[in-house]
């Protein structure tokens, strides 16, 4: 049985952009602790920030993209749900795209659960595929920080292609910038509470790779 990422070059799966409007280079948004910018802004005021991004996006780029494993000590440092864990690496990517932009499945799925976390610093509107097959391992993509009136309900099956949600406004996303938070989690890694947990302290990278690998493989495949 092939595993994530091996699974998307499987050539009975069809794939399809997870945005339908990416055009060029993402701009480059560097969360992590080396930045100085995050040190003389008020992080925790993502209007603000959210202006910062699209002022950089003048010169040319359409949409944005944060890294996976980045550590953003700086980010998160008025988000006590990460301070007390020491969690701050980031196991997603984050996909910068306007707000009430249409999310689409990458590859056939079943919506296994749809919901909205509330708390300054954390999801909102979330969602969570199953993604399964004859030929390949199960395992599921989380999507955070969306519109959750937009959210498709679980145990809705959707097709390659298909529309399941919106990305969401301040009020509704956990008050962040406009884009979805794009991780993937196998399903020892479900087992372990990864759903909720959108990053990790130090001490899990070890078993990252096995529980929440790179989501970039499906982000790249999907996009154009």
């Amino acid at each position: 049985m092939l595993r994530y990422p091996y699974a998307l070059y499987d050539r009975h799966i069809r794939l399809a952009p997870l945005f339908d409007n990416l055009k060029g280079d993402p701009l480059p948004i560097d969360l992590s602790t080396g930045n100085h910018l995050l040190e003389q802004i008020d992080v925790r005021d993502q209007k603000n920030f959210q202006s910062l991004l699209e002022g950089q996006m003048a010169a040319g780029s359409s949409w944005g993209l944060g890294g996976y494993l980045e550590r953003r000590d700086t980010l998160l440092r008025d988000c006590p749900q990460m301070v007390d864990d020491e969690r701050y690496y980031h196991l997603g990517v984050d996909i910068m795209v306007p707000v009430k932009s249409v999310l689409h499945a990458p590859l056939d799925a079943v919506v296994s659960q749809a919901g909205y976390e509330e708390g300054e610093g954390n999801y909102g509107g979330f969602i969570l595929l199953k993604h399964a097959g004859p030929g390949f391992e199960a395992f599921y993509s989380l999507y955070g920080h969306l519109n959750p009136g937009s959210l498709s309900p679980a145990a809705t099956h959707l097709k390659a292609g298909d529309e399941f949600a919106r990305i969401g406004d301040f009020q509704e996303n956990g008050n962040w910038y406009h884009h979805t938070h794009l991780q993937i989690i196998t399903a020892s890694g479900l087992k372990k509470g990864y759903l909720h947990k959108g990053y990790c302290a130090r001490k899990d990278l070890p078993e990252v790779i096995e529980l929440c690998p790179d989501p970039l493989p499906l982000k790249y495949e999907c996009s154009i």
